[in-house]
């Protein structure tokens, strides 16, 4: 039987760990490898392997151009090799360290042609909040992977949240509705599954079931509990990457419950580049997460990237729009982003469009929409036509570092 690799991670430490647990002892035959980057200050990364009795094997591989994470990335898929042909080895469970981004470590363990089964992000329900809204760099608390590591804690969050297709939801007595909610919108397509062992035998996981390829041992097999299921259920990592890219992300849609609302706002026309710029840090702080894509009038061939979390926003080109490719380049765009263009097509701007989406407890949807709208082009400014835009002040030109 061929190995299946199960990717855990998540900032919230316990809630990892307990999920790493549930998944040992519901899953004969299966094993957690583990890259300690706690000690990278002193050049090392310690590495473990353990099984539900306790550990098997332990070494250190040394840091890869002072970088914690390069070096696991050249540790990893070894190892993964090594427990491949180890007799009754039948799920390797990699758990990432704290602040270990999901996405990077599922493609190199693809891409050395190992079978990743499922990537789960450990969630504390009640935690949730607090880390979006903490804006400290991670070499502040302490979990830099290298020392230039530039990341925040709330956008490291954000993205091991919303990669995942599946999140292990702690059983947390601090928690209320509006944190669940809060989850739920924030990632509605996520297969959530209880960790307790109380939860693990036969109920039924909350939110949706994943529509990924069955993987080794089937979505069933005699496997016990939902979280193990989870685990073998089938993770493609192509498709991954695509539901990431923010011209074909599948953003969270309007809702608004227990105290929590999700604004969309779409529009068609662009922004003015000097009014969105003077807007920017209002708009950053009117919700706990947004994202989105949008375009300027002054680059109106460039998609551009919304990503905000922590009080702390990142706006970057994320390549043109597919409406302002020659007939001839479409063929290399992957057919993912063709669909969604098609589906969202304009007849005068093809592509191009904002469509933002903000989520907050308290969210002031009013007062956002008027903002929002504050900074589009004017009729009148928008009547000028396309070779006016581009005569604007530039005035993301330092943001984008052009």
């Amino acid at each position: 039987m061929s190995l299946a690799v199960a990717v855990v991670g998540g900032l919230h430490a316990a809630a990892r760990a307990a999920a790493v647990d549930r998944l040992l002892a519901d899953v004969p035959g299966s094993v957690v490898l583990h890259h300690d980057l706690s000690a990278a200050g002193a050049g090392r990364v310690a590495r473990t392997v353990r099984d539900r009795d306790g550990i098997v094997s332990s070494g250190q591989t040394p840091l890869v151009n002072d970088c914690a994470c390069c070096a696991l990335r050249e540790d990893l898929v070894p190892e993964l090799r090594r427990l491949a042909d180890a007799a009754g080895t039948r799920l390797a469970i990699v758990e990432l360290w704290d602040s270990v981004e999901p996405k990077a470590m599922a493609e190199v363990i693809a891409s050395g042609g190992l079978t990743v089964t499922s990537v789960i992000t450990a969630v504390d329900p009640a935690l949730v909040l607090p880390y979006l809204g903490n804006g400290d760099d991670l070499a502040e608390a302490g979990l830099a992977a290298a020392a230039t590591d530039r990341r925040t804690v709330a956008d490291t969050f954000a993205r091991q949240l919303e990669y995942a297709p599946v999140l292990a939801v702690a059983d947390s007595p601090e928690a209320d509705d509006e944190d669940m909610e809060l989850l739920a919108q924030l990632h509605p397509t996520a297969r959530r599954v209880p960790i307790g062992a109380d939860a693990g035998h036969g109920e039924p996981p909350v939110g949706p079931r994943p529509t990924a390829r069955p993987g080794p041992g089937g979505a069933g097999g005699g496997v016990p509990g939902p979280l193990a299921r989870a685990a073998l259920a089938g993770f493609d990592v192509e498709a991954a990457a695509a539901a990431q890219h923010p011209a074909c992300a599948l953003l969270p849609q309007e809702a608004d419950d227990h105290g929590v609302s999700t604004l969309v706002w779409h529009r068609r026309r662009p922004f003015h580049p000097e009014r969105l710029y003077a807007a920017l840090e209002d708009l950053t702080c009117a919700a706990a997460r947004s994202r989105g894509r949008f375009w300027l009038a002054d680059k109106p061939d460039t998609l551009l990237h919304w990503d905000a979390a922590g009080g702390a926003l990142c706006v970057e080109s994320a390549g043109p729009w597919l409406a302002a490719l020659p007939d001839a380049a479409w063929e290399l765009v992957p057919p993912v982003r063709r669909a969604a263009a098609a589906l969202d097509w304009h007849p005068e701007h093809g592509d191009r469009c904002n469509h933002l989406v903000f989520t907050s407890p308290g969210l002031d949807r009013e007062g956002l929409t008027r903002l929002l709208e504050s900074c589009l082009l004017t009729d009148a400014e928008y009547a000028a036509g396309r070779n006016s835009w581009r005569r604007l002040p530039p005035a993301f030109d330092t943001l984008l570092e052009v």
